[in-house]
């Protein structure tokens, strides 16, 4: 049996979904490759490049930035998992002018996708909002500011569930990042210097993410049961209406990605952090992986 460890970078169903039911269902023994599900979230991007992994932000901006050349081979999604909470007092994100932000670090992919949905809302991050930066997690302290008021607003991830957070804490779900900004962000990707992507460790990794991907829409009952596992305070039906509204309708059946989606990303996130050039995108990505 082949071995690969597998890395995420975040925490949610966002980054762990896919991988969690090809482990759970046993998808990764049926390709004939053992894979360590590693916790990467605080490795720096050396040790992550030790592995595959499966955050695509985080690999694709070291990647703008000049870093390792990372090389996709499956996306799950193209609509980042995350989304902007304020207090009840503000209606649009417009709003917000002035006000202060609980953000991801703006190198950090999350921070990086926040700002660009910042901009596109007519708000500079370094002028017109007060930026206060807070690392990802449960994003219990996020709510805990929210509550107390020291925060106005605040981007969350898939850690939880951001329509029934906003009404069990009196809070306003002001936008879905993935309807303001798309880029392949979760999937397969490796260092090919570290890993090729023609290795047959490789090729079953991509195997089973693929049958995973596709088991999440055939079977959605399946799917909103590990959803409901991975956030546990869901009760079965918030899990099903979690999986309808951002899951079936957004990830992908076979690990493919949209190229104009790509390419448009990468030049956002190139403005974005001020790189020279944005890279060409089918240097990067995939569009059919090798089998």
């Amino acid at each position: 049996m082949h071995t690969m460890d597998l890395t995420h970078v975040g925490l949610g169903i966002h980054e762990e979904l896919v991988a969690y039911v090809a482990d759970q269902e046993n998808y990764y023994a049926d390709e004939g490759v053992h894979v360590a599900l590693r916790d990467g979230c605080a490795w720096d991007d050396e040790q992550v490049r030790g592995s595959a992994t499966i955050g695509l932000g985080r690999a694709v901006l070291s990647r703008v930035s000049g870093g390792a050349p990372w090389t996709v081979l499956c996306v799950n999604t193209e609509r980042p998992l995350f989304w902007l909470l304020a207090r009840d007092t503000f209606a649009t994100v417009e709003d917000l002018k002035g006000r202060r932000i609980g953000l991801h670090a703006p190198g950090s992919a999350p921070g990086c996708f926040a700002r660009i949905v910042l901009r596109k809302h007519g708000l500079d991050p370094d002028h017109d909002i007060r930026s206060v930066v807070l690392e990802p997690g449960d994003y219990g302290r996020h709510l805990r500011r929210l509550a107390a008021g020291s925060l106005d607003a605040a981007f969350v991830g898939s850690t939880l569930v951001p329509e029934v957070i906003a009404r069990e804490h009196g809070l306003r779900l002001l936008a879905f990042i993935g309807d303001d900004f798309r880029i392949p962000t979760v999937g397969i990707a490796v260092d090919p210097t570290r890993h090729a992507p023609e290795d047959p460790a490789v090729r079953a990794l991509v195997r089973a993410n693929r049958r995973a991907l596709r088991a999440i829409h055939d079977e959605p009952d399946l799917a909103a049961r590990h959803i409901n596992a991975l956030i546990p305070s869901l009760d079965r039906e918030e899990a099903r209406q979690h999986y309808e509204r951002y899951v079936a309708p957004y990830f992908t059946t076979d690990g493919r990605h949209t190229p104009s989606v790509a390419t448009e990303a990468l030049a956002s996130v190139a403005r974005e952090l001020n790189a020279p050039s944005a890279p060409d995108a089918a240097e990067i990505y995939r569009t059919d992986p090798p089998l």
